[in-house]
């Protein structure tokens, strides 16, 4: 859940999205499903989603990760 709600943050903002065949497509990020299925024309061939840097509060998601994980040892 942590990472979906991350995902629906950023929609409407720029990504760029790299396939697996080195493709790399830009473009604000319209919407992302609760599997974090980019919903493109070629989903199946998504390798991973980078995002501009700046855009992101890394403390704050790697914090939010730390205490998911705490929560699941318990």
């Amino acid at each position: 859940i942590l990472f979906y709600a991350f995902f629906k943050f950023l929609v409407g903002k720029d990504v760029v999205v790299e396939l697996k065949n080195d493709l790399s497509i830009c473009g604000a990020l319209h919407s992302v499903d609760q599997y974090l299925n980019i919903i493109l024309t070629l989903d199946s061939i998504v390798c991973y989603v980078q995002l501009q840097a700046d855009k992101i509060d890394t403390q704050l998601l790697q914090d939010a990760s730390h205490e998911e994980a705490m929560k699941q040892k318990q």
